[in-house]
């Protein structure tokens, strides 16, 4: 499937997380089983430990990104607002989490995600998701992670 380009979308629309939270600045690309996310690290962003984007950001910005992989299937496709946005996200699992290197504030991170398994009860969607991070297409995190998602 082709994908789509997202760059001029609100991503905050479709992600309940709010700043200082908010781990994801655009979606640059996606489509049914994939996405790719970019997230500038500012100077005062929460997870800057010592001048460096702390683990905890580097995991949080990784769930952020993979979620919109299923988030997307629970929006009407001509929805770019986001008005359809009534959905809870969970990590019910980290599985795996490699990290090579912290990035600085100021950095632009690319955060790509890949869908490995889906599972609809009609209620709750169970997936698992694998994700890579990487500055200057050097990879610098390797994740996977298991989440809930449901409608409110």
């Amino acid at each position: 499937m082709k994908k789509k380009d997202l760059s001029n979308i609100d991503i905050s629309n479709f992600l309940p997380h709010r700043e200082p939270m908010l781990m994801v600045s655009s979606v640059l690309e996606i489509d049914e089983d994939s996405v790719a996310t970019q997230f500038r690290i500012s100077e005062d962003c929460i997870f800057l430990k010592n001048g460096k984007f702390s683990e905890t950001g580097l995991i949080e910005n990784a769930a952020q990104a993979a979620s919109g992989v299923v988030g997307q299937s629970f929006f009407e496709k001509d929805d770019l607002e986001g008005n359809g946005n009534k959905l809870v996200g969970y990590i019910s699992s980290i599985k795996k989490v490699e990290i090579f290197e912290l990035p600085k504030g100021g950095d632009t991170i690319v955060t790509k995600a890949k869908l490995l398994s889906r599972f609809d009860t009609g209620q709750v969607t169970m997936c698992s998701l694998s994700t890579e991070t990487f500055f200057d297409e050097k990879l610098i995190v390797s994740s996977t992670m298991n989440f809930l998602i449901h409608e409110v």
